[in-house]
């Protein structure tokens, strides 16, 4: 496939512009999206931070369910990034932090096509893979798959880039397996999930073009790496659980560490896995069509069934090749062989994906295999035949070209605080308690709002409790005399923030100001669906309403929410005083999140 209108990519230094206005432009996108409102920010991404930082990890009781326990090493940065700067620039930073996974793709490509080529190619593969719907999702939120794929890549570009000190094993052979382990480790140390590439990548090295004995030596050095960058990035915090709760992993895995605060099980989703033989053998195209089978939000996912079939291919004519593997006549042209790099990155890829989907079958732990996605087609497609690789081409510019609009997580309005709240006076902070009992919406994050001396412990709200966990909650309850508070979501009708945006334009267009703007809006409405009511003022001004089928009454939410916290807190002894509940203000960026206040009613 020429493509002569991408010329200007081979100049020698287009490689090096791109690899700053990437991530510059994703910096840019991330300031777009808005602030990050994601439920799993608002639930511990924040708060597991202020707890590190605050000496909370055992006093507060898991106000961010059993993800309270999960190594904050990934929030840091943006924690201290809202201390240091105003939330759009944060939200440019960590953009730009996300961009740099083209850096890092352009540079395996580079390795992988031959670094003598002009860069235009490796730089048009390593932007169809910025156009991976997962990462794209996430870009510049703070679930951190984005930000952990980094270290994934590094590890398999310095396999790539120092392929021929591994092979000739010169020196610096060893530096550099342990030091791609290491990487790999630094992962999933991070986050537990990216254990699986670290597994993957291990295998791939048992591929390289060297006798058994120095596959296995170059493995098991990868392996030495893998456990030393887990222990630097995670093997800290794995102390602090096995010291605090008796599992390094805790509450995970329990079934093996059986610590008497947690329930014996491995505390992992299995709910997305594929069930039977059959939709094991043909996922990529089941949550292709069903997205939701692998994700909470709808994500464009055609790379997938494109990469199974071209690597389902690949692996028929080698089969075929094999089975006619007698001499070919000079005068027929035969396909190029697979590069051995490129054996183990298909072979790293393949392996990933077999062991994503046998763990976790969870979309968004699947970052970094689909960013290297479109690098592995081309590959692929090109041994089996040129014309397929041409083709393959086109589809991959296909799916860039419509990669966005993506899908996202949850994004806020900029305000000029990313968080805020208004919380009543406590009298006395440090005999205090404030009880989580919703499970969702989550409340994390108000945590970190609240005063430091009082203590926070959620009621069932995601952490399994056993006797031991109980207890603790029960001796916590009695060792603080109160008084004591609930705090719960109020309720809101997410139309009304589109409501309030359309009233935002109409009002800077001067249409609401006076009669003659409201017949204008009005005629305009009248051709122009746009699914709110228009209402008139006394002064002649108007405004907008939702329409009747669109509101909903949030008092009675509110006094049913009420109500089934009652019915929770009554389960622990407590008795909630319903009558002094009270509805505060609070916000993620310019997006509203009131919350409920009420009091425990002191006993008497």
């Amino acid at each position: 496939m020429k493509l002569p209108r991408f010329a200007f990519l081979n100049h020698p230094r287009a490689g090096l512009v791109a690899a700053v206005l990437v991530p510059l432009l994703c910096g840019l996108l991330s300031v777009m999206n808005g602030q990050d409102d994601g439920w799993d920010m608002r639930n511990y991404h924040l708060y597991n931070v202020h707890a590190l930082l605050g000496g909370r990890i055992g006093f507060d009781l898991a106000p961010a369910g059993f993800q309270s326990y999960f190594n904050p090493t990934l929030d840091l940065p943006y924690y201290y990034l809202n201390q240091w700067l105003p939330p759009r620039a944060v939200g440019f930073v960590l953009g730009a932090l996300h961009g740099l996974a083209f850096v890092l793709l352009y540079g395996i490509a580079r390795q992988l096509l031959g670094s003598g080529r002009p860069p235009r190619l490796a730089l048009l593969l390593a932007a169809a893979g910025m156009c991976a719907p997962g990462f794209l999702s996430e870009l510049g939120n703070t679930m951190g798959d984005n930000l952990s794929a980094l270290p994934v890549l590094l590890s398999v570009y310095l396999v790539l880039r120092h392929w021929d000190t591994l092979i000739a094993w010169r020196g610096g052979a060893m530096l550099t397996a342990i030091g791609a382990g290491a990487a790999m480790g630094g992962a999933a140390g991070l986050k537990l999930t990216n254990a699986i590439y670290a597994v993957a990548l291990c295998g791939a090295l048992l591929a390289l073009p060297l006798g058994w004995w120095q596959r296995l030596r170059v493995a098991f050095l990868f392996g030495v790496g893998v456990l030393g960058g887990m222990a630097l990035s995670g093997g800290w915090w794995m102390a602090r659980m096995w010291q605090t709760f008796g599992n390094p992993v805790f509450p995970q895995f329990n079934n093996l560490f059986r610590s008497p605060l947690a329930p014996e099980s491995g505390v992992i989703d299995i709910f997305f896995r594929p069930q039977g033989w059959m939709e094991n053998l043909l996922w990529p195209f089941i949550f292709t069509f069903n997205t939701r089978r692998v994700s909470e939000i709808p994500l464009k996912l055609a790379v997938w069934p494109l990469l199974y079939v071209t690597l389902a291919a690949l692996v028929l004519a080698w089969w075929w090749r094999r089975l006619r593997a007698a001499p070919v006549q000079p005068a027929v042209a035969t396909p190029p062989a697979l590069a051995p790099r490129s054996v183990l990155l298909l072979v790293f890829i393949a392996l990933g994906y077999l062991g994503w989907m046998r763990m976790f079958s969870i979309y968004r732990y699947l970052v970094p295999l689909e960013l290297l996605a479109p690098l592995a087609i081309w590959l692929a497609a090109g041994y089996v035949a040129p014309r397929l690789q041409q083709l393959a081409g086109w589809a991959l510019a296909v799916l860039a070209l419509t990669a966005l609009p993506a899908a996202n997580w949850g994004h806020a309005d900029w305000a000029d605080q990313a968080f805020s709240a208004r919380v009543p006076a406590i009298a006395r902070p440090a005999d205090s308690i404030v009880f989580f009992v919703q499970p969702d919406p989550p409340s994390g994050w108000m945590a970190a709002l609240l005063p430091p001396a009082t203590q926070v412990i959620a009621l069932n709200t995601g952490m399994l409790e056993t006797p031991a966990w109980r207890a603790r909650q029960q001796a916590a309850i009695a060792a603080r005399p109160g008084p004591h508070y609930v705090l719960l979501s109020a309720a809101r009708n997410d139309r009304d923030g589109t409501r309030l945006h359309k009233l935002a334009v109409a009002q800077a267009l001067g249409l609401t100001d006076d009669a003659a703007g409201c017949d204008k809006l009005a005629r305009l409405m009248s051709k122009v669906r746009l699914q709110v009511a228009l209402r008139r003022l006394p002064d002649a001004s108007c405004t907008f309403d939702l329409l009747p089928q669109h509101r909903i009454d949030l008092a009675a939410q509110d006094h049913a929410t009420v109500a089934q916290a009652a019915e929770r807190v009554r389960n622990y002894g407590l008795t909630l005083d319903q009558a002094s509940c009270t509805t505060q203000p609070a916000a993620v960026g310019a997006e509203p999140r009131p919350f409920l206040w009420c009091r425990i009613a002191t006993p008497d």
